[in-house]
């Protein structure tokens, strides 16, 4: 199974000790209040560590009801996360999955630089829609913006 993979760099004025906690340690809390289009985050399966699977659900109306993600690899200490989509994403006809390795490093500024490498994998011999992995990852950008805003807003918040 061939893959198709994508790196991408974000700065962010947070430090990756708040950003690591927010988006990753404390997700199922504080993103839901933060982004409204998620319903919730609850661990399905697992301890929150290697293995564990995390349902995130969306509110009625979006054009994706849940996905699943199961957790591959976390390093609190490097504010490394790894994880694999596995299941509800819209492109679920022609990908098997997404995996996903996320590094927060310090930045020079007190903020940090999100670095990621995504691994696109088809079903078979199924054609990779690079328009709509595009669209994806816009979202997820997205999303890590609101959380930026948000947090710079309430610097006390979390």
């Amino acid at each position: 199974m061939a893959a198709l993979i994508r790196e991408n760099e974000v700065a962010t004025a947070i430090s990756p000790e708040k950003m690591f906690k927010v988006f990753v340690l404390e997700d199922s809390i504080i993103i839901p209040k933060i982004i409204p289009v998620i319903k919730s985050i609850e661990i399905i399966e697992g301890n929150g560590g290697p293995g564990t699977i995390k349902k995130t659900t969306f509110v009625e109306g979006s054009e994706v009801k849940y996905v699943k993600n199961r957790i591959d690899a976390i390093d609190k200490d490097n504010f490394i996360h790894n994880y694999t989509t596995i299941e509800g994403a819209l492109w679920s006809d022609t990908l098997e999955k997404i995996s996903y390795e996320i590094k927060l490093v310090p930045a020079s500024n007190g903020g940090s630089i999100a670095k990621s490498v995504s691994k696109y994998y088809a079903k078979g011999d199924a054609k990779i829609d690079e328009e709509q992995i595009k669209a994806g990852e816009q979202q997820i950008l997205t999303m890590f913006k609101v959380i930026e805003t948000y947090l710079l807003a309430n610097p006390d918040a979390y």
